[in-house]
């Protein structure tokens, strides 16, 4: 059985498309790895790479990444409405196929130390391959965004795992690790009120009492004039995307907001999307092997 890694790195870039494009594409040019999508936000300022090959491409893939990111990607310019501390964000690995977590955990502690070496980049270790519990989470370890990772990296609890003792200059920082698969999935509401994207997200996340395996936050979209509950998706089998989507309508409708539309980012199992279809079909006895392209896909 092949091995089969998946990356979903996020870049600090989502508007110059000439950037992006060459940022792909040196992804693209690495020998065993196939990159799968790219997506961009303009409100966001950010694109999320997703590419799949074994250990060693994925080795030579995040090189390439970071060797194509960092001169193209400034945050001293950068704007965007997503949280954000390095020009490559955060780069998580996910065993598909042939690779375990533990083996995922190995790769990102490697390709770390080779980015703190090679690139000058401070690099935080997280979700599964975190050293401690508070590095676990993302947003901890992103608080106060590339402006303010200066005067947080005198703490000696932030030193990083690997890497200088300072953000680079221009690409700030980077958190790498292991994790299970994620969904990052946006619902978009018929208003300009922040405040009730806001109130929405606290109602839904875990970390506010909402649910076990849902992130939340708001955002602004400025460009359409309407606000978004971002959302990241930790595990879609015990937190279904439909589960997550009716809250979020509930809550939106006690506001007398309606919702424009959800967006997923990147790909997304099967699975998800079956599990939504059977919920709102009302599906008796459903099972995967009924769709057509996963019953040819299996012979």
């Amino acid at each position: 059985m092949p091995t089969i890694i998946e990356c979903v790195p996020n870049i600090s870039e989502g508007r110059d498309r000439a950037s992006i494009d060459a940022i792909a594409a040196a992804v693209r040019g690495v020998t065993g790895i196939r990159l799968l999508d790219v997506s961009s936000d303009v409100s966001h300022n950010r694109s999320v790479l997703t590419f799949v090959g074994d250990a060693a491409s994925m080795r030579a893939a995040v090189a390439a990444l970071f060797e194509a990111a960092i001169p193209r990607i400034d945050l001293r310019r950068h704007r965007g409405e997503l949280p954000r501390m390095g020009a490559v964000d955060v780069v998580p690995f996910i065993p598909i196929r042939g690779a375990s977590m533990e083996d995922c955990v190995a790769l990102s502690r490697e390709a770390g130390a080779a980015i703190a070496e090679r690139f000058g980049v401070p690099v935080y270790l997280y979700e599964e391959s975190a050293a401690s519990e508070p590095r676990r989470n993302l947003a901890e370890i992103r608080k106060g965004q590339f402006e303010g990772f200066a005067e947080k990296m005198k703490d000696p609890r932030w030193k990083p795992d690997f890497g200088p003792g300072e953000p680079h200059p221009s690409a700030g920082a980077v958190a790498v690790g292991a994790r299970a698969f994620l969904i990052a999935y946006n619902i978009n509401l018929a208003t300009k009120d922040l405040a009730i994207a806001d109130r929405i997200a606290k109602a839904i996340r875990h970390l506010s009492g909402g649910f076990r395996y849902v992130k939340a936050m708001g955002v602004e979209l400025a460009d359409r004039g309407i606000v978004q509950v971002s959302i990241n998706m930790t595990n879609f089998r015990k937190t279904p995307l439909h589960r997550v989507f009716e809250c979020v309508r509930s809550e939106a409708e006690r506001h007398g907001v309606a919702i424009v539309g959800s967006e997923i980012v990147g790909l997304t199992p099967a699975d998800a999307l079956y599990a939504a279809a059977e919920h709102y079909l009302r599906l008796e006895g459903f099972s995967a092997e009924q769709v057509l392209e996963t019953k040819l896909l299996g012979e």
